[in-house]
């Protein structure tokens, strides 16, 4: 009975330990998506013609370096543009001519908003808006531009290279060479050598 009891109570600790590890994984994650500082630091709205790939919880960066994240998306139902919402470190002070740019961190790596500072003197206050942008650049759309100009470029080179057109003279074949100077001599000798032999 003790054998039982004790590998109950092993079992039920280490469910505890998998419990609380799960939990604190969570927590972490919820931390760093950003989602539990929505209601704290500087809050700026940004609009963008596209912004592929984009969701709330990415990053807002600056230099390379995690300042924000995003906290909501939609679309602007007058100029049909998509509208960020980004929760910035209340202890930046971002010129109001800033701007934002959607880029990504690699050819496959996920996508993020980047704030580049303006030189302006008045900065953007809280609830404000980030006037100069830079939408998502759609590597799809890219990729089929370059296979298709490379297509285009394989088929005009080989209508250059192609055979000549319908109607077009052949070249015509060269003509014979002139006889040897010497031949008819000596096919003249040849006729007239039997009547030397009848003498």
């Amino acid at each position: 009975m003790r054998g039982v009891k004790g590998r109950g109570f092993a079992e039920v600790a280490a469910g505890a330990v998998v419990l609380l590890a799960a939990v604190l994984f969570l927590a972490y994650a919820v931390t760093n998506s950003g989602r539990s500082s929505a209601g704290s630091g500087l809050v700026l709205t940004a609009r963008f013609d596209r912004v592929d790939g984009l969701g709330a919880g990415a990053d807002v960066r600056i230099a390379g370096v995690k300042v924000g994240s995003v906290t909501g998306q939609r679309i602007d139902p007058a100029t049909f543009l998509a509208v960020l919402t980004l929760n910035v470190d209340s202890g930046l002070r971002l010129p109001d001519d800033s701007s934002a740019e959607i880029t990504s961190e690699g050819l496959l790596g996920g996508k993020y908003v980047a704030l580049v500072p303006g030189g302006s003197d008045r900065n953007l206050a809280n609830g404000g808006e980030v006037k100069i942008t830079q939408s998502a650049v759609s590597l799809e759309s890219l990729l089929g531009r370059f296979i298709f100009s490379v297509t285009e470029l394989a088929s005009n080179q080989a209508q250059r290279a192609g055979p000549p057109a319908a109607g077009q003279p052949a070249q015509a074949p060269a003509a014979p060479g002139p006889a040897p100077v010497g031949a008819p001599a000596r096919a003249a000798q040849g006729r007239s050598a039997p009547a030397g032999g009848a003498r």
